[in-house]
């Protein structure tokens, strides 16, 4: 039973597929922008446009007593995506999708080691040789030594790791604060964390670009939306592998209108980190806790 439904575990997957053609519509559209504009003003603007889809939501921030600590949590999420954000954007103008969305895998698996290291989850030798496996594949990814790894890649490695960081703070307000506050609250701490770094570096921004970051902001906000309607109808363990089409969306996209040549390396590093991600949700699902690791859609923009 799922919140006292029965299970549908195929529309579930529908609406994870739907998912993961929102978040790489998304991704398409900052690639097609291009660096044009600094990283930091983009997520900003991405961010602010976004605001618009927060109204519903009034009603329950109100309503909700913030304890001075929990003030202090989503301050301190709101900095870290905010800087999460910062590197996607970067990273997206300079290395091709498919390494990006295969690098972004890593996110869950940063989770993972975070929450053992400071949550006090235990980190069983299933789970470490489930990270092994991801690291295995990062280096399948990047071949230091092979090629020259790219500023874009560091960034993305980055982001990965900060993104960890804000979803193990979403994690311990969940517990604390409903959804509809956690969401609302990152979304207006990220913008004023970004709010200094897009002063630094403003460019006025075209119509065009304004137009595209709105088109971001819907995607991203459908994305999150179809998520939750996938999670409502089917378990985590079931749509959990549909996430591998986001890097055939990815890998197609980067191919078909940005010329990216397809690399099987990428694929394959890509698959395995994907894999380590799914035992572990599995794992989560077989022990009956609460899953600390967030699916692969749940991030970024």
């Amino acid at each position: 039973m799922i919140n006292g439904q029965e299970p549908r575990p195929m529309t579930g997957i529908l609406w994870m597929l739907v998912t993961g053609l929102c978040f790489v519509a998304v991704t398409a559209l900052v690639k097609w922008m291009g660096p044009g504009m600094p990283p930091s003003q983009a997520a900003f603007l991405r961010y602010v446009l976004g605001i618009v889809f927060l109204i519903p939501m009034l009603k329950d921030v109100r309503q909700a007593n913030l304890t001075p600590r929990q003030w202090k949590l989503f301050t301190l999420r709101g900095l870290l995506h905010s800087v999460g954000v910062s590197l996607w954007f970067y990273a997206m103008t300079r290395i091709p999708i498919a390494e990006l969305t295969a690098i972004n895998y890593l996110a869950p698996v940063f989770v993972s080691i975070g929450a053992a290291i400071f949550l006090g989850e235990r980190l069983a030798a299933r789970r470490i040789f489930a990270v092994v496996v991801a690291l295995v594949g990062t280096a399948i990814i990047l071949r230091p030594g092979f090629r020259e790894v790219a500023n874009g890649h560091i960034a993305m490695l980055a982001a990965a790791a900060v993104f960890s960081g804000s979803y193990l703070l979403a994690k311990i307000l969940s517990d604390e604060a409903k959804p509809t506050v956690v969401v609302f609250m990152m979304t207006v701490f990220v913008s004023l964390g970004l709010a200094p770094l897009a002063a630094i570096v403003w460019v006025t921004p075209t119509w065009e670009q304004i137009g595209i970051l709105a088109l971001v902001a819907v995607f991203a906000q459908a994305g999150h939306y179809t998520m939750t309607l996938a999670f409502a109808a089917a378990p985590v363990t079931v749509t959990q592998p549909i996430t591998f089409l986001q890097l055939v969306w990815a890998t197609l996209l980067g191919m078909l209108v940005f010329s990216e040549p397809v690399d099987i390396y990428v694929v394959l590093g890509g698959v395995l980190i994907l894999a380590s991600v799914t035992f572990i949700t599995w794992r989560e699902a077989q022990l009956k806790r609460r899953p600390i690791t967030p699916t692969i859609n749940a991030t970024k923009v």
